[in-house]
């Protein structure tokens, strides 16, 4: 699932890649700025925030692009061709001066601004755990501004804290041991601002860690409850239930929580989804 540990993840394999290389041709195909040429620009290199890239030219412009759940990218070797029916979804092409190209394949966002107006695309998001201005007391207070709000639609709303999407919001539920839908006041918010920096960077820079939550790497057994549904918990044994996502409703995503080890408070079990 693409959340801000995979945007991280790869973000560093196209610095490795990229970095310092010219733009021998290529372009957008896609966005306000479709059609714009790309040719002898140099790639200065590339940040991230949340699940956010920002690929930065050195002709101080900023490629700004979301993968939300579809998009992705590839480089291929000079020679190479891509796939005709791979190529149809490319919205971002940039051929490189040693022939490799590089393709923005399917991405639902595809914004080029001048670098100095980056603010402009991701200005709004709350803090970043991957990033180094991380700051977990803004996070903190930023979350309990709303605390009657359900946990996982808090941490869903990237103004609040950068960077988690479903899993991870799914995982730090039952890790917390607190029902999904109860208040996020509910839970110690120094504690869960922690947690969920502590995993995201195990995520995103540990090898062989990626979106493993349980610290077990073995088929079926890497997530607590994502999944998982109708499956025994892996603490317990108590069957992991679920909720379906909601259409059209980006805060009612599919929600999997183990009905023992994240209990509904009592004084609000009336009426909880199940």
């Amino acid at each position: 699932m693409p959340e801000g540990d995979s945007v991280y993840r790869l973000r560093q394999r196209l610095d490795a890649a990229t970095t310092g290389e010219r733009v021998r041709d290529g372009e957008l195909r896609s966005g306000p700025a479709a059609g714009t040429s790309l040719a002898g620009r140099r790639i200065r290199g590339y940040d991230t925030h949340g699940k956010h890239l920002l690929t930065r030219f050195d002709d101080g412009t900023t490629l700004h692009t979301h993968l939300r759940m579809q998009g992705s990218w590839t480089l291929t070797r000079a020679g190479r061709a891509l796939p005709t029916t791979v190529r149809e979804k490319a919205r971002v092409r940039l051929r490189l001066d040693d022939g490799r190209e590089l393709w923005g394949l399917d991405l639902p966002v595809v914004e080029l601004l001048p670098t100095a107006r980056e603010v402009d695309a991701v200005g709004y998001l709350g803090p970043d755990p991957l990033r180094e201005d991380w700051d977990a007391v803004e996070a903190v207070r930023r979350l309990s501004l709303s605390p009657a709000r359900p946990f996982v639609a808090a941490l869903l709303d990237q103004t609040r804290i950068a960077g988690l999407g479903n899993l991870w919001v799914n995982e730090l539920a039952f890790l917390r041991g607190i029902h999904p839908f109860a208040p996020i006041g509910a839970t110690d918010l120094d504690a869960l601002v922690a947690l969920a920096a502590r995993c995201l960077r195990i995520s995103a820079t540990i090898p062989g860690m990626y979106q493993v939550t349980t610290g077990d790497r073995g088929k079926g057994r890497s997530h607590w409850v994502v999944g998982r549904a109708g499956r025994p918990c892996l603490r317990c044994g108590t069957r992991v239930r679920v909720r379906e996502e909601v259409a059209g409703d980006p805060e009612q995503r599919r929600t999997w929580w183990c009905p023992r080890c994240q209990p509904m408070p009592s004084a609000l079990d009336v009426g909880t989804p199940e």
